[in-house]
């Protein structure tokens, strides 16, 4: 929805071994005074005693490792990396893996996503030529041709060359209907904080004097040619304690942006505050702000120009999803009881006539769109010009409607669709009725489909080649009972023939945080480089996700996190009960909030796997809201410095509960320098750790690449090739690599 999107965009989303560096036996002063203190685990109707490592937040030995470009850490991180390539990259089948997946990211057969904007469908690609990539355009009858002819707009690659840096796109904003002149957003790198440059479409060049902004995190939107809104996180003034601007501000063409004016000033202590502009198929215009006060709790405003914004009277847990005759529609995350009787229910679809608003500054009457059944969930809301359609997930299945408003109610019918998919909206706008649709599977590669909503048709546009052989694979949903008795569905991908005798080599995957949905997708990478290879692979839709609704992410929530870890481990357990595997061959693997979610598997049951992958994880709980954004996770993890919070987050924190006498599987570790989203030193920190104590790991820090570890297809192709050799040498062959 339109709250996470802005937040996410703003704050917001992989053998031949050498003799390893020989670890410091002696713990630091810190640590030795500490380590005596014993932890009981339950295991079973066995009381185990564990020796976990006591680390003081506020006298951590390892805080060192959290100066990003400090000469010390990247020293550290220089050795490690060595250490990583040559136990991986000097696999022999790692060059194959390499390959193999750079075909596949750098294959013009990928369907070029676009946006489809005055009469043009705009695209940005990258091939094994254009590393940085282009931004082109090519009218909507050469895009569905078999010959497309792009019009090269912009090459990012020479600009990075003439200006010596590692551009990376961020995206684009052009002010409507004319889409004459943009908003570019360039990261140094691929971290999150970005330069936005003017730029014009006739001149095919940046706007000299034209609207430009520092390096920082923050957005910049139009409100007509000679004026945008924006917010920057430059300095304490202006920001956030999350990294995230705190002001929104009006600025002129022709003045400095020094002198731009003030509009809004939210808190300190919010995540981040966005400005944008919404329209709809009426002509009708807005100028907004989210004010975002936690990660899931929203103050919406509405800034009337030459007048005091005015907050917009509908809950905190609720995200907009676009403006439809001149009704701005919004999704509830939580029950919504209104004075005049009228209520509401969590996830309900809701609009309300925003003239009437902006006229009066009250909500008049409130229509229901849709309210999901307890198995549903939006996906995405898409504003045509005479329609508003809708994406709706069904038992982690997609489904397309169309909603029609008669000027009081909401009428629907579904679009037929291509079944048991995972479907994905774009393209829409309020100045056509033509749409596209992505529809893939497990083993059904990516295709693009043209909705013509007028027609009521549904036509394929595109479709990428298979990328691996699906001969005898089949998918399979089932489901796990959690410790509460929760029902969790999980799917499973293998060999049709595939002999339930425990041997399999099986990867699980998982997310559960942040109402992310983790659903069926084709990947051409996964499929040659781990299916086709005889694993199987498995998808968890445990709590903490959106799959079905706000209720299945809020189970997960702060102090009720222990259910999301449950939940996984209720799946892993199944998997070894149902026969497919063992813990020998069973190997767990997230990122990000995943990389959490697989640390705390790594310390809480590490008798379960014998491969662990926490990819640019969160991994010290107990100062996570002190790193670059980790504020603005409170409102999902809770506050370290709240007692009960903080106590529960030293429970589960993967740093805070390593033993030192602990027998564990290997864990493999990568992030990224440049990601300025989750702090390297959650990773860094871990592995020094673990380096300490001689328990195994490997551990990999790209210096480019933000939050997706990669800047580029070839960084990308050599993440996942270090990824599945690792996986292969744990899960895959008899004999594990020897212990360094």
């Amino acid at each position: 929805m339109l709250q996470r999107l802005l937040t996410a965009t703003a704050a917001g989303a992989l053998l031949v071994a050498c003799s390893a560096p020989t670890a410091d036996t002696n713990m630091t002063d810190t640590e030795t005074d500490m380590t005596d203190a014993a932890d009981t685990m339950e295991s079973g109707d066995t009381a185990e005693t564990r020796n976990i490592v006591q680390i003081d937040p506020e006298n951590d030995p390892r805080v060192w490792l959290e100066e990003v470009e400090g000469e010390r850490a990247l020293e550290w991180v220089e050795g490690q990396n060595e250490r990583t390539f040559d136990r991986l990259q000097g696999d022999p089948r790692y060059d194959e893996l390499y390959e193999a997946a750079l075909e596949v990211y750098q294959s013009n057969d990928r369907i070029p996503y676009g946006s489809y904007q005055n009469g043009y469908i705009w695209n940005f690609w990258r091939d094994a030529t254009n590393t940085h990539g282009l931004w082109r355009r090519t009218s909507l009858e050469s895009y569905l041709s078999d010959n497309t002819e792009w019009d090269i707009v912009l090459d990012l690659d020479a600009i990075a060359e003439e200006e010596g840096v590692n551009w990376v796109w961020q995206g684009s904003n052009c002010l409507s209907p004319d889409y004459n002149r943009c908003i570019i957003t360039l990261s140094d790198g691929g971290q999150d904080a970005s330069v936005r440059r003017e730029f014009d479409m006739e001149s095919r060049s940046f706007v000299e004097d034209g609207f430009v902004s520092p390096e920082a995190k923050g957005g910049m939107s139009w409100v007509d040619e000679d004026t945008v809104v924006f917010g920057f996180a430059t300095n304490d003034e202006n920001s956030t304690t999350s990294g995230y601007p705190s002001v929104v501000y009006r600025w002129e063409r022709g003045t400095p942006m020094e002198e731009a004016t003030e509009i809004l000033r939210g808190d300190r202590e919010d995540v981040g505050l966005f400005a944008f502009r919404t329209e709809d198929n009426a002509g009708n215009t807005y100028i907004m702000a989210s004010e975002a006060d936690t990660f899931f709790e929203t103050t919406w405003w509405y800034l009337p120009d030459g007048a005091d914004p005015v907050s917009l009277p509908i809950p905190a847990k609720s995200s907009l999803s676009g403006l439809y005759n001149n009704q701005l529609l919004f999704t509830l995350e939580e029950d919504w009881n209104r004075e005049n009787g009228d209520s509401f229910p969590q996830g309900a679809l809701l609009s309300f006539d925003m003239g009437e608003f902006a006229a009066t500054g009250e909500i008049g009457e409130v229509a229901t769109v849709f309210v999901p059944g307890p198995r549903q969930s939006i996906g995405s809301v898409g504003i045509s010009q005479n329609t508003v359609l809708i994406q709706i997930d069904d038992n982690v299945t997609g489904q397309l409607w169309r909603f029609d408003f008669d000027g009081s109610d909401w009428t629907s019918s579904q679009i037929e669709t291509p079944e048991n998919m995972t479907l994905g909206l774009f393209g829409t706008s309020v100045h056509h009725d033509l749409a596209f649709m992505n529809a893939q599977g497990f083993l059904t590669p990516d295709s693009m489909y043209l909705v013509d909503v007028d027609a009521g048709t549904v036509d394929v546009a595109d479709s990428t080649p298979s990328w691996f052989d699906a001969e005898g694979l089949v998918v399979e949903q089932l489901e796990a009972e959690s410790t509460d008795g929760t029902m969790i569905p999980y799917f499973v991908v293998r060999h049709r023939d595939t002999v339930m005798d425990g041997t399999t080599p099986t990867l699980l995957y998982a997310y559960g945080g942040f109402q992310v949905s983790i659903q069926p997708s084709y990947s051409g990478v996964r499929g040659r480089l781990w299916l086709e290879r005889g694993g199987a692979y498995v998808v968890a839709n445990i709590r903490g996700g959106g799959e079905f609704g706000p209720a299945w992410h809020q189970a997960g929530l702060k102090m009720d996190r222990q259910r999301i870890y449950d939940d996984l481990i209720s799946v892993a357990e199944d998997l070894i009960d149902t026969g497919l595997t063992t813990p020998r061959h069973l190997g767990v693997y997230g990122g990000s909030n995943g990389g959490l979610l697989t640390g705390v598997m790594y310390t809480q049951r590490p008798d379960l796997w014998n491969a662990v992958v926490s990819a640019v994880p969160l991994l010290d709980m107990l100062r996570f809201n002190q790193l670059l954004a980790g504020a603005s996770w409170m409102g999902e993890y809770g506050d370290p410095g709240d007692p009960d919070e903080g106590g529960f987050l030293r429970s589960i924190s993967p740093y805070h509960n390593v033993d030192a006498d602990g027998d564990y599987p290997e864990i493999y570790l990568y992030t990224s320098t440049k990601d300025d989203r989750v702090h390297p030193g959650h990773a860094r920190k871990m592995a020094h750790l673990l380096e300490e104590l001689g328990h195994p790991y490997l551990y990999y820090e790209n210096t480019e690449g933000g939050h997706s570890s990669a800047a580029n297809l070839a960084e990308s192709a050599r993440r996942d090739a270090l990824l599945y050799t690792f996986l292969t040498q744990q899960l895959m062959d008899e004999d594990e690599p020897a212990a360094e």
